[in-house]
């Protein structure tokens, strides 16, 4: 899938502002995207999201709740480290807790072990949470915040569009986005 894009949702919606990165990219999904981007609804599902990274993408988005101590709805763009620069056999696997590091550790197992790449770039677009206790729902900053990292996407993403022949990047808009849930692993 070469210039392959994913922007991967993850969270929990049922602790607050955790839920921040599945709220966006469901107002993301609403938006025309180009063909080459992918928009996933991963929630708590981090192991069926480094399958998913198998499949070959160039670009990774995580859009997830990063505490990084800002204002409640401070959002954030982070480069992340190469995720083949994580040792193979470092991930943990635990199913409840797989935050961002542990998927891309697994994802470093899953591709030193099946011969594939991982994808080039990874990003994360994060925001700082108020409340991440038992509760459905993003705090009042959260929510506010969720607008405007749809519109940061849609920036990255015509960043990472693949270029034409002619050279031209190819516009954001030229497809309908798709929002699915996760491949299915045995």
């Amino acid at each position: 899938m070469s210039g392959a894009v994913l922007v991967a949702g993850i969270g929990n919606v049922f602790l607050g502002d955790d839920g921040f990165g599945v709220e966006t990219v469901r107002a993301l999904s609403a938006r025309p995207l180009p063909g080459h981007v992918e928009v996933a609804d991963f929630g708590v599902r981090g192991v069926h999201l480094a399958y998913q990274l198998l499949d070959g993408y160039d670009t990774l988005v995580l859009v997830d709740a990063t505490a990084r101590g800002g204002a409640p709805g401070t959002l954030y763009l982070i480069e992340a480290a190469e995720a083949g620069s994580v040792a193979p056999g470092a991930a943990v696997l635990d199913g409840h807790h797989m935050s961002p590091d542990a998927v891309l550790a697994l994802l470093g197992t899953l591709c030193a072990g099946t011969g594939s790449t991982p994808p080039r770039r990874t990003l994360v677009v994060g925001c700082e949470p108020a409340c991440v206790e038992e509760g459905i729902g993003l705090s009042a900053p959260v929510a506010a915040a969720v607008p405007q990292a749809v519109r940061m996407l849609l920036e990255l993403l015509r960043d990472e569009a693949p270029y034409g022949a002619d050279g031209d990047a190819v516009p954001v808009g030229a497809d309908e986005p798709t929002l699915r849930e996760p491949r299915r692993t045995p």
